[in-house]
């Protein structure tokens, strides 16, 4: 069976930030390979950041999946525990309320990634 892994980071019961491992799987659909099952998105957002970005303990403002195209980033929960993530990796952002996480360039360089905001 095929997966596609994705990072979650989310709040637990007492508002901290916390990394999950999960995937969606993958099933076969012939020549144009393998696909998930379709999930409802509510938008799309292309953004670019500063290359000095370095952002305190923020919340994510919705659910959202984001995509790194670029430059990795490092992100950091509330109880200290830090992930990097390189160009092609994705994140599933759940921590919409609690303390929140921290998100840091690895390279000084401009960064893009895409943000799908779920339903």
């Amino acid at each position: 069976m095929e997966a596609f892994a994705i990072t979650r980071v989310y709040a637990d019961e007492n508002g901290d930030s916390r990394f999950e491992d999960i995937s969606r799987t993958l099933n076969p659909e012939g020549e144009i390979g393998f696909l998930s099952e379709p999930e409802v998105a509510e938008s799309v957002i292309f953004r670019k950041v500063v290359s000095t970005y370095d952002y305190d303990f923020h919340t994510a403002p919705a659910r959202q999946y984001l995509v790194v195209l670029d430059v990795g980033i490092e992100i950091e929960t509330s109880l200290g525990e830090k992930r990097t993530f390189r160009q092609g990796e994705v994140l599933l952002l759940e921590d919409t309320t609690g303390k929140g996480h921290k998100t840091r360039n690895l390279e000084q360089a401009v960064r893009s990634s895409i943000f799908i905001t779920l339903a």
